[in-house]
């Protein structure tokens, strides 16, 4: 085997990892995402100095090493994100729910899968424009990958990543890395004090996390069965308020999966007040 290669994985072991992915986090991985699997685990088994994928499985099934089985959990479950991604989401949520939102009142948002944090300073930044940096309003960005959230909390990011950001953004709520930061920009401490991030796994009954106006759970439900879907859509309509937003991908529907929301445009439905 040279040395850039991994260990072939057999149908029998990607089906073990596919039930244990889906039973942690409720991921469907498709047959089509064995490269990928091996791709990504490959290098744990060379971490370990592991011969084969059923090795790797029992060490990551067995419980003895839970913070291994984070690791694949963040390997398995990292996905693409940018600024502004689905750009009429913000507009939506500037011109039509801000705009309807009592002046001074507090303002609240979730995004429950929020990545590499991309998505939640977008957010950031349309409510500073919209609200003012001074008013009462806070994002909560979440995910099941806790090396994502690190790279979130920690709002470093490098220039070549700035597609769909607009240069005014950029300018106004971030500041030029300098030193061993230089080719990167930090997203400014007026913008961060609004945003908090936790681990929640959407699979699981939600910890304590208070009411929100509009929740944004886009591009992660592909990845989730029809039951698995039905799940945590009830789970997070319990989070919204009377009147509150919920926003999935472009790619995605609540058709069939809910009759407590009320489709307002595609992708973007209401809760009754």
């Amino acid at each position: 085997m040279a040395a850039n290669e991994h260990p072939d994985i057999s149908n029998a072991e990607f089906a073990q990892f596919q039930k244990l992915i889906y039973k942690i986090a409720g991921i469907s991985l498709a047959d089509s995402k064995k490269v990928l699997l091996v791709g990504r685990l490959g290098r744990r088994l060379k971490h370990y100095q592991l011969t084969s994928f059923a090795d790797y499985y029992r060490l990551v099934a067995s419980g003895t090493a839970a913070d291994e089985l984070q690791t694949m959990v963040d390997l398995l479950t990292t996905n693409e994100t940018y600024f502004f991604r689905e750009e009429a989401h913000f507009e939506f949520l500037a011109k039509t729910i801000l705009a309807q939102h009592p002046a001074g009142q507090p303002f609240n948002i979730w995004s429950a899968a929020s990545s590499t944090g991309e998505e939640i300073y977008t957010l950031s930044f349309v409510l500073a424009d919209t609200l003012g940096l001074d008013a009462q309003w806070n994002i909560t960005g979440s995910d099941i990958s806790t090396a994502v959230l690190a790279t979130a909390e920690r709002g470093l990011y490098w220039l070549d990543r700035t597609r769909g950001l607009p240069q005014s953004y950029l300018r106004k709520y971030c500041l030029k890395g300098v030193r061993s930061q230089e080719g990167g920009f930090m997203i400014a401490p007026e913008i961060k004090r609004h945003t908090k991030f936790m681990q929640v796994n959407l699979n699981q009954p939600l910890p304590a996390m208070g009411k929100f106006h509009v929740i944004f759970l886009r591009n992660v439900m592909i990845y989730f069965d029809a039951e698995t879907k039905r799940q945590v859509v009830s789970r997070l309509v319990e989070q919204l308020l009377p009147g509150g937003y919920f926003i999935v991908g472009h790619s995605e529907s609540l058709n069939g999966l809910t009759d407590t929301l009320r489709p307002v445009k595609p992708t973007i439905y209401r809760l009754p007040a």
